[in-house]
């Protein structure tokens, strides 16, 4: 069975803040029917970040043969949970997951603290027929007391409540090979992310060669400083090996889909996905539908 490709709404957040109707309109003519929303407005907003009721969205959905497969919901509050929850299962959403996590250097006892916050969101998540997923960046590969705290999270958190979200992009960042962490833990992932990185790009592959040190204490102010927009292109057009990552990705017995997701670029974002999306066909062993 062919991997299903979707499209992360944050890649098109400026259009989406624009026009919702005209944005979802226009992915759907590029042939994007699979979606994972991105709402970083989870504080006070219930739904996918733009102010749009749950009935509305459902009816431009229904209207225009798209499904939401995910959510990222930040801040993560488990106050605000059964409100987001509720608006996500009447939109056709069955999973929910984090948007970004920092862990303060050294500090096992946070790290434990958000495991049990984790297992808590799935044990939410699970009471509604949902689940919920832990998606990463690169700062869950340094180590705290020798671990790399990715391992801590995925050997600590319950397996029947946290699920995995791959971002193969920033797995790579992080000096590690996605396609070893796909097959350390198949059945725990259940969505991927691919970003791509260009052949020109201005920084190394790995972050922490020379870019972040190892050691630092990672915050968003840190994280935002050293992210460069140069580092990203087209999904299909960059020299991650994409290929590979989807052919490993076949054999997981518990994946769906796999989210494409540009986080910056020189187009617009609506231009930027078409790119994509056109660039991507030439894999094989993928399905749009």
């Amino acid at each position: 069975m062919p991997l299903r490709i979707g499209l992360q709404l944050y890649s098109v957040r400026t259009s989406l803040a624009d026009s919702t109707p005209k944005t979802l309109q226009r992915i759907s003519e590029l042939g994007y029917h699979y979606l994972e929303a991105a709402n970083h407005s989870a504080a006070t907003d219930d739904g996918i970040g733009f102010g749009v009721s749950a009935p509305e969205l459902r009816t431009m959905f229904s209207d225009l043969g798209l499904h939401i497969v995910g959510a990222h919901v930040s801040p993560l509050q488990l106050d605000r949970l059964p409100a987001i929850l509720d608006y996500q299962l009447e939109i056709g959403c069955r999973q929910i997951g984090n948007d970004i996590e920092f862990y303060p250097r050294g500090d096992r006892d946070h790290l434990l603290r958000r495991i049990d916050f984790f297992n808590r969101v799935g044990q939410l998540c699970a009471e509604r027929g949902m689940r919920f997923y832990y998606h990463n960046h690169y700062q869950e590969f340094q180590r705290i007391d020798g671990e790399l705290i990715y391992q801590t999270i995925l050997e600590k958190t319950d397996p029947e409540l946290v699920f995995v979200e791959m971002d193969t992009y920033w797995v790579t960042r992080a000096g590690h090979d996605p396609i070893e962490w796909m097959r350390r833990y198949p059945e725990r992932i259940v969505l991927l992310h691919q970003k791509d990185f260009p052949a020109d790009a201005p920084q190394p592959m790995n972050l922490y060669a020379g870019v972040v040190d190892l050691d630092a204490d990672i915050d968003m102010p840190l994280f935002e400083s050293v992210e460069d927009r140069r580092c990203f292109t087209e999904i299909g057009t960059g020299i991650l090996p994409i290929q590979d990552i989807i052919d490993t990705a076949l054999t997981l017995p518990n994946l769906e889909y796999m989210l494409l997701e540009q986080d910056y670029t020189r187009f617009t974002d609506l231009e930027s996905i078409e790119r994509s999306r056109s660039a991507f066909d030439a894999y094989h062993g993928i399905t749009w539908t």
